[in-house]
């Protein structure tokens, strides 16, 4: 299934074109490789300066840094036709549109010449440490400490389910410089930590249930000295950070989700019509036609409220409550309308044979990270007056 006519709202015929050579691209270099890449648990660095000689990295980076300077409209036809290869691809987009969005709005121009170029042309891979063993959603909660020593941060703290982990070049750290601010979200800072310096060592890659192709990583600080120049934005302003560019990192989690639904409706479709029971393919039974038809409802109600939405954060509209709902409800919704999916596939559907099945366990994290989905509900009420 392609997008609603509500598209329009957002993509020029140049953004389309744009859909089509990347879309080409994908099916060359990557859709053939992709099961391969599950069983890897790895998307080789090959991918990426493949994807950067073609200029399908950072597309939001000025040209001063070898970006294309694309609007937000280029993303989002990235971050669809990578979920349409598969969930594991989800680092490429957190490398374009979440961390990078952190050094070109936060950075200074020397750490903007230092590091940019190399983030699109994929010699730079990035991630950003959030999330520590006791500190998830709730952010004020992180322990990871970075005390000022000369020209020195000096890090200590562990992280965990750190998405690009294992390959990262360059880490953007959420860690407390001030240990008795009140309240305590006022003493966060941004440190970028480059790999190679001491006292930054990579733990486990993670087993996850699925998103397999997607290496998730624990990293740890020991005594970890970083020049003070990688201080990214200001001291103690992180929590602002944060909270100013979570409404892009949740609605682009919507957006994958949009897309695996759509993407496991289509190949639903497709067996039901194939599959015979009876003497009939399944699609002639009632049940079938009403689960389709169910499915098909829900996923053209979710992308027609997050095409509206796409289209107001790219004209600037501050819409957090709105996006918090999109990210909680398209999420939902996909794991839903997926696991019916898989219930119309039979027994098949549990085979690693039939994509249904990776979709099915890629499906759940989405509810998880960028926010649970608990968290979104409580800033709905809390946005709500309540």
């Amino acid at each position: 299934m392609e997008g609603t006519g509500l598209q329009h709202l957002y993509l020029t015929d140049e953004h389309n074109q744009f859909r089509q050579a990347f879309r080409r691209f994908l099916e060359r270099e990557a859709v053939p490789y992709f099961a391969e890449w599950e069983k890897q648990h790895r998307i080789p660095r090959e991918l990426w300066r493949k994807m950067g000689e073609q200029g399908y990295l950072a597309p939001s980076v000025p040209e001063a840094y070898g970006g294309a300077e694309g609007d937000f409209g280029y993303s989002v036809v990235m971050n669809e036709e990578l979920e349409r290869v598969g969930s594991g691809m989800v680092g490429i987009g957190l490398h374009n549109d979440i961390v990078i969005p952190y050094l070109m709005d936060y950075g200074t121009a020397e750490q903007k010449d230092r590091w940019l170029p190399g983030c699109v042309t994929g010699d730079i891979i990035t991630a950003i440490a959030m999330t520590e063993p006791g500190a998830g959603s709730d952010l004020a909660g992180v322990r990871t400490t970075a005390i000022r020593d000369g020209d020195h941060y000096v890090l200590n703290g562990q992280k965990t389910f750190i998405t690009n982990g294992m390959q990262s070049d360059l880490v953007v750290v959420v860690c407390k410089t001030d240990l008795h601010a009140n309240p305590p979200h006022k003493g966060m800072s941004l440190i970028a930590v480059e790999t190679g310096t001491p006292g930054f060592t990579r733990g486990r890659q993670l087993e996850k249930i699925g998103q397999h192709s997607q290496d998730t990583a624990e990293l740890f600080f020991e005594d970890c000295r970083v020049p003070v120049g990688n201080l990214v934005g200001e001291e103690g302003k992180a929590f602002t950070y944060l909270m100013e560019k979570l409404q892009q990192e949740r609605l682009i989690v919507a957006i994958s989700a949009q897309i695996a639904m759509e993407e496991s409706l289509c190949i639903t479709i497709d067996y039901v019509k194939q599959r015979t029971a009876f003497g009939q393919p399944i699609s002639k039974f009632q049940n079938t036609r009403f689960k389709i038809a169910e499915a098909a409802t829900k996923v053209e109600v979710s992308r027609a409220f997050l095409d509206q939405l796409i289209a107001r954060h790219m004209a600037g509209e501050s819409i957090v409550t709105e996006v918090s709902m999109a990210k909680y409800w398209s999420t939902d919704v996909a794991k839903d309308v997926i696991g019916e999916c898989m219930q119309l596939h039979g027994g098949y559907g549990y085979m690693e044979e039939y994509e249904i099945a990776r979709r099915f366990r890629d499906i759940p994290v989405m509810a998880i990270y960028a926010g649970t989905n608990e968290i979104m509900k409580t800033i709905i009420a809390k946005n709500l007056g309540l």
